[in-house]
């Protein structure tokens, strides 16, 4: 499914006010998504990235608690213009940085992880694995590099009112692996 870049635009502005919605009507949507996720199911992992929550987002914490627990590594993205994110090692003592795009991060000195997980934030996602993101592209050429130098698991966090029949994707568009949200745990089918 493709979209106008006006379309797109104007279905970004409407997930946005939804998810808004969803999460002033679901404040615990964190924890019970945290208590959804099946750990053992997962591929192996030793370091798992998260994000900042923005606009609405799905708070990862609680999930990236239960990764921390069973002896992950925790990163957070560091965003750079018009380049793939970083992910820096997120340290309990360390004070955080605005990133190129004021977003609280992991400060330079932190070192750079490869992140076995993402827990990748969404506007939108589908059943087959498509992801609405804000627009930046910055996901998606972050995946795709990561992607392209070692095998990567992908999650998508959200609220289960998020979910849409078919997400648009274009070709750059990275699909994602599982959905989390506080309803359950969708393992998407490949091929």
């Amino acid at each position: 499914m493709s979209l106008t870049a006006d379309a797109k635009a104007e279905l970004r502005a409407a997930l946005r006010r939804r998810r808004r919605a969803l999460a002033a009507e679901a404040p615990d949507a964190p924890d019970e998504a945290a208590g959804r996720l099946p750990l053992d199911a997962l591929p192996p992992f030793a370091a798992v990235a998260g994000y900042h929550p923005l606009g609405g987002e799905i708070d990862p914490g609680p999930v990236l608690r239960r990764f921390v627990e069973a002896g992950a590594r925790l990163a957070l993205p560091v965003a750079h213009p018009d380049a793939p994110l970083i992910f820096r090692e997120a340290r309990a003592d360390d004070v955080t940085e605005p990133d190129a795009f004021g977003i609280p991060s992991p400060p330079a000195t932190a070192p750079v992880i490869a992140p076995d997980i993402v827990v990748a934030p969404v506007l939108a996602f589908d059943r087959q694995g498509g992801r609405l993101g804000q627009g930046g592209g910055h996901y998606d050429r972050t995946l795709a590099a990561l992607r392209a130098a070692r095998p990567l698991f992908v999650i998508g966090l959200a609220y289960a009112g998020q979910e849409i029949e078919a997400a648009p994707m274009e070709p750059h568009d990275q699909r994602l692996d599982a959905i989390l949200t506080e309803k359950g745990y969708i393992a998407v089918r490949k091929g």
